[in-house]
Formats: C-alpha cells, sequence, structure tokens
C-alpha cells in the first residue's frame, strides 16, 4: 500500500533522489517495508527507480548521521557490499536517512556463508591504533561512547559494559544486576590480562538482521555500530541470536583462526548486547544478563 508523507519531508527526500539520479525525481510510491526495532522504513519509487529510507524522530537526527559514517566507514572495505548513502537530514519532526536500495537474500546457503565469513575477516583486517572511533554513535537507539584508548580492557570497562549497566540503574533496576555487574567491570583486567587484540574495524552490532547477500553472493553488511576493537566482539553477536550457517564461521576461522579462551570472552561481549537490550526493550532480559554475569565471575 503506498503511503502519504509530509509535503516538506517528500520535497526533503525528493531532492536526494533527484541529486542520486542526476535528474529531477517524484515519489511515485512510497511503500512500509517491515523488519526495523528502532526506526521506520520505506521503499520509495520514481519510475524504475528505487530508494531506501529510515525515518524517526528528528530529535535522533544524529543516529543517522552516525549511521551514514558507519556505512562508508565499511564501504573502505572491497570485500563487502554496503548500501551507498545518499543524504541525510531532518524535516520537521522527521529524520531521514537515504540510501541505495539493493535487493538481498539471506545467508542460507553454504556457498553464501563461506564467501561472508572470508569477507568479514578481510573486514578485521583493518585496523587502527587504539581502540576506539572518532566520534560516539550508537547502538540500536542508545547512545555508544567511543573515546579511544590502547588498553581493550579498560575500553570495554568504560566505554561499553559500565555504561549499559549505569543505564540499567536509571532504569530502575538495582540489586544483583548491578552489584555484580560492578565486580565485573573490576574483574576485567584480570579477566583480559592475556588478550590484547589489535583494533580491527567491526561491524559493532552484527546479529544476522543486519547482514545479508546481494545477486552475486557477495555479503552486504548495514545498521552499523562501527569501532575499532576486539574481532571477536563481532563473532559474538553474531552468534547471539543464530543466522549465520556453520559454514560462515568455519570460513572465517580458516581465515583468521580465533585465539584460546574466545567462549569466554563471547559471553562477555554479548552481555553488553544483552544489557542494552534489557534498556531498551524491557525485563525480559534481566535474567539472562544476571546469568550472564555470574557465570563469567564465576
Amino acid at each position: 500500500m503506498s503511503l502519504a508523507l509530509d509535503a516538506a519531508l517528500g520535497d526533503a527526500l525528493c531532492h536526494l533522489m533527484a541529486s542520486d539520479s542526476g535528474s529531477p525525481a517524484q515519489i511515485d510510491k512510497a511503500t512500509a517495508v517491515g523488519g526495523g526495532s528502532i526506526s521506520r522504513a520505506l521503499l520509495l519509487e520514481s519510475g524504475n527507480r528505487r530508494w531506501f529510507v529510515k525515518l524517526n524522530d528528528s530529535r535522533l537526527a544524529d543516529m543517522f548521521a552516525a549511521e551514514a559514517d558507519g556505512l562508508s566507514a565499511l564501504a573502505s572495505c572491497p570485500a563487502l557490499r554496503v548500501p551507498r548513502v545518499i543524504g541525510h537530514g531532518s524535516s520537521g519532526r522527521q529524520a531521514y536517512l537515504v540510501l541505495e536500495h539493493l535487493p538481498l537474500q539471506g545467508l542460507r546457503e553454504r556457498d553464501h556463508g563461506v564467501a561472508a565469513g572470508r569477507a568479514l575477516a578481510e573486514l578485521h583486517r583493518i585496523q587502527g591504533a587504539q581502540h576506539g572511533w572518532h566520534r560516539d554513535n550508537f547502538i540500536g537507539s542508545t547512545p555508544q561512547a567511543n573515546t579511544r584508548q590502547t588498553s581493550w580492557s579498560s575500553f570495554f570497562a568504560s566505554q561499553r559494559l559500565l555504561p549499559q549497566l549505569e543505564l540499567a540503574r536509571r532504569h530502575g533496576y538495582h540489586g544483583q544486576l548491578i552489584a555484580d555487574g560492578e565486580r565485573l567491570g573490576e574483574a576485567l583486567p584480570a579477566l583480559l590480562a592475556d588478550h590484547c587484540p589489535p583494533a580491527s574495524l567491526l561491524h559493532g552490532d552484527l546479529w544476522s538482521g543486519n547482514a545479508a547477500v546481494d545477486a552475486s553472493g557477495r555479503l552486504v553488511l548495514f545498521d552499523p555500530a562501527v569501532h575499532f576493537g576486539d574481532r571477536e566482539a563481532d563473532l559474538a553477536m553474531s552468534e547471539l541470536f543464530g543466522g549465520f550457517p556453520a559454514s560462515f564461521y568455519a570460513a572465517y576461522r580458516e581465515a583468521w583462526p580465533l585465539a584460546e579462551g574466545f567462549e569466554l570472552r563471547r559471553t562477555l561481549y554479548q552481555l553488553y548486547h544483552v544489557l542494552n537490550h534489557l534498556n531498551l526493550f524491557g525485563g525480559s532480559y534481566l535474567r539472562q544478563a544476571e546469568r550472564m554475569i555470574a557465570a563469567l565471575l564465576a
């Protein structure tokens, strides 16, 4: 079903569409696209051209600016396909991000998994001098701090674990979650004492809903929360909700084997995302977070 758009918003989107196509453009059809839990998504059509558009409250315009920045960073990896950023901004109460529309398919076939695993390893071979990023960004709609640090354990404690625990405290969660979470924060230097990973370029929110393949079978990544960090954090997130084939992990490990102790670190890195889901979506994630913290402290 075609949707009606606010006139000012429609004009702003048409301007970007025309800039991208090199000729005047009008919105012939705007169709809602499902799948997102944070932003509203639309497919815009003008003649035989299509664009993918994300909309949210204008107060979250910086979220789309950060996403555009992250997509540009991912696009520096030749092994990946990344939707090209057409533009972003706000109109009235609406923030928008306009992207190239890519026909996508899931990572179900074995061959797709093999190519995707190798492509992710190539992304991770892009490295920075420190962990972090040149700007803060978002994980979902939660602000994500990225102050650069040389120590990975210090970065993960101060920029990932502790901010999520503080946010949970502000949301009214107390008791075991906060007390044990703070103990875990103090234990991180010992927990990661023998693990000094290079600062790899990460997608940052690598669940199966943010990855696909294009018509040629090339890995496509989108909705990033990029930063330089431990490459295992991307792999850990990819395993949290499933959806990646076994061939994906086998190909990645063949291209770049993982260090001993990944299983424990996987729980730690997944905890960050479970805490974020607790803060975004509510208490159904509380017991899972408490169990993960207890396992790490044990």
